[in-house]
C-alpha cells in the first residue's frame, strides 16, 4: 500500500529523502500527518530518542520543518557508522 503525498512539497521532498535512506513513513496519528521510523531503531543510536520523528500536517514554516526532518535522518548515529564502514571498505579495495 502506498502512502499519499504530503500537501507541502518541501516536506514531501524531505520524506522521500528519508525513504531513500531506509526510513519508513507512516501516515496517521493524532495531531500529526504521520511519522518516520529509523530502520535501525538501536538503543546505541542516541538512546532511540530520534528513531521516531513526527511529521506535522500544517507546520508554521514548511521549509524549517523539512530541514528538521532531513537533519534527523542525516544525523542518525547508526547510519553514520554504517557509512563510515562502507567508505573504509571501499578505500581498502585495490
Amino acid at each position: 500500500m502506498t502512502r499519499s503525498q504530503h500537501p507541502k512539497k518541501e516536506i514531501e521532498e524531505a520524506i522521500r529523502h528519508a525513504e531513500t535512506q531506509g526510513w519508513r513513513a507512516e501516515q496517521g496519528g493524532s495531531h500529526a500527518w504521520g511519522r518516520i521510523y529509523c530502520p535501525y531503531n538501536s538503543n546505541a543510536c542516541r538512546c532511540g530518542e530520534f528513531c521516531i520523528t513526527s511529521i506535522w500536517s500544517t507546520p508554521k514554516n514548511a521549509m524549517n520543518h523539512s530541514r528538521a526532518i532531513r537533519r534527523v535522518v542525516d544525523n542518525c548515529a547508526f547510519q553514520a557508522k554504517q557509512d563510515a564502514g562502507a567508505s573504509k571498505t571501499l578505500s581498502q579495495s585495490p
